[in-house]
Formats: C-alpha cells, structure tokens, sequence
C-alpha cells in the first residue's frame, strides 16, 4: 500500500469516527454494495484457502502464531509508537 492510500486510509477512518449519522449514511450508501461483498468472506475461494492453510500450519506447529498477551504488547506497542500513550 502506497504512503497516499494510507494517508486517505488514515484521514477517513478520523473521519468516520466523528461523523454525524447523516454524513455516515451517505458514505454507506455510497460504498454499500462494496460494503456488502467484502463482508461475505466466506464465498472467496481464495481467501478461505488461504485461512484454510494458515490454520493447519497452526494446527501442525509449522506456525507458533503468538499467545494473547504477546499480542497484547504488540499492539501496545504499536499505540504508543502512534499516539505516544
């Protein structure tokens, strides 16, 4: 992802967040059917191969994933290193 898409990521995201219901409505209906493709993970071939994959490299001990609070700290982390807190 180009340094641009994710600075317009980051700028909808802040403001989504804070818009009021009529601005949220509009962008929805805007990107709604969209919205609703991507939320149907589940009738992607490929993506349900790939967590397919992904699990059994888990279940196999090929990946040792990472426990609760290891992730925890990461995203702690990553939190401060974003919003210094």
């Amino acid at each position: 992802m180009s340094n641009t898409a994710l600075n317009i990521r980051h700028k909808l995201f802040d403001y989504i967040r804070v818009a009021d219901e009529k601005k949220l409505n509009a962008i929805y209906n805007l990107l709604e059917d969209e919205i609703e493709q991507t939320s149907e993970w589940w009738k992607d071939k490929q993506f349900v191969s790939e967590l397919d994959h992904r699990f059994q490299a888990l279940e196999n001990g090929v990946d040792k994933g990472f426990t609760v609070p290891q992730l925890q700290q990461s995203i702690d982390k990553l939190r401060i290193k974003k919003y210094g807190k």
